[in-house]
């Protein structure tokens, strides 16, 4: 029976990636290389560091390695990760690398989504507004590890009746925290927040202008060289595209909350959006839950 907590919002060479209905996911909101070449996509449980990380994929476990990571002086950091590979079960020809978890399985063990994977860990790897996650890739068996070399994905993302961008970056503080807060933006918006694309209506999959690079989901494929707007203010420019999903060139911009510079994380999700603002450095900018905030674009 398939497991009614979990929902599927990606897929990739006949294996499927799913979620818990109650988290968020990215393809985008990353530096890392797989996230700009499509071919990765981090899960986003509600689960905080420490707690167990529901599997996002069906298979049987086939490896599991630690690996050492980079010491972080600004917050306290796991100085060791671990990436698990699985032999899909919906596709025997694949293999899927998932990190960020300290297994609770063991080769040869078959998961389900929605199953205990292992125990999310604080990477060396995160920056410090990084929330707990496990990254996936689908992998050749004969390339399961490197940095590069992922298949792409195709997004589960379905645009429709998708309202315009919102006119202004304002809404209530719902958690605040020193690493960063969030932010319940005015208006009624599903899944993630809407940008304009060339005219037409995407959601925002982004770390900006932080990684320079960002994301966008869409109806259809927009022209390379297409303007992608957020509060009418151009934010980046079309680069490249793959099937229903874009990644864009940042503009040279600034957000602001109470004229001091943050940066701005945009994910999707299966509820209603969030939008995490993010200090420049940890504690700088102190917000209390509830609080009305505007952000301004520049």
């Amino acid at each position: 029976m398939p497991n009614e907590s979990m929902k599927p919002v990606a897929s990739s060479e006949g294996v499927i990636v799913h979620c818990p209905k109650d988290g968020k996911f990215s393809f985008f909101n990353s530096p890392y290389p797989a996230h700009t070449a499509y071919s990765a996509v981090d899960i986003y449980p509600r689960n905080v560091f420490g707690c167990i990380a529901p599997s996002p994929v069906y298979g049987k476990v086939v490896e599991i390695r630690r690996v050492k990571c980079p010491e972080r002086k600004s917050f306290e950091s796991s100085s060791y990760d671990y990436v698990t590979l699985l032999q899909s079960l919906e596709n025997p020809e694949k293999w899927i690398k998932i990190l960020h978890a300290k297994p609770v399985v063991n080769n040869g063990d078959i998961v389900k989504p929605g199953e205990a994977l292992g125990f999310l860990l604080r990477s060396g790897f995160f920056d410090f507004w990084t929330d707990a996650h496990i990254h996936v890739e689908v992998r050749g068996p004969k390339d399961p590890l490197r940095a590069r070399g992922g298949f792409k994905f195709e997004s589960s993302v379905v645009i429709k009746d998708m309202k315009a961008e919102p006119e202004e970056l304002s809404g209530i503080v719902v958690e605040s925290k020193q690493e960063y807060s969030l932010v319940a933006l005015n208006g009624d918006f599903k899944n993630g927040i809407p940008v304009d694309v060339g005219g037409e209506i995407g959601l925002l999959d982004a770390g900006i202008p932080h990684y320079k690079c960002f994301g966008v989901h869409m109806s259809a494929q927009p022209p390379l060289g297409s303007v992608v707007k957020l509060c009418e203010t151009k934010i980046g420019t079309v680069k490249s595209v793959h099937s229903n999903m874009c990644i864009a060139q940042c503009s040279n911009l600034t957000f602001k909350l109470n004229n001091e510079p943050v940066n701005l994380s945009f994910y999707l999700y299966l509820s209603k959006p969030l939008v995490k603002v993010i200090p420049q450095k940890i504690g700088e900018i102190k917000l209390k839950k509830f609080e009305k905030v505007s952000i301004t674009i520049s």
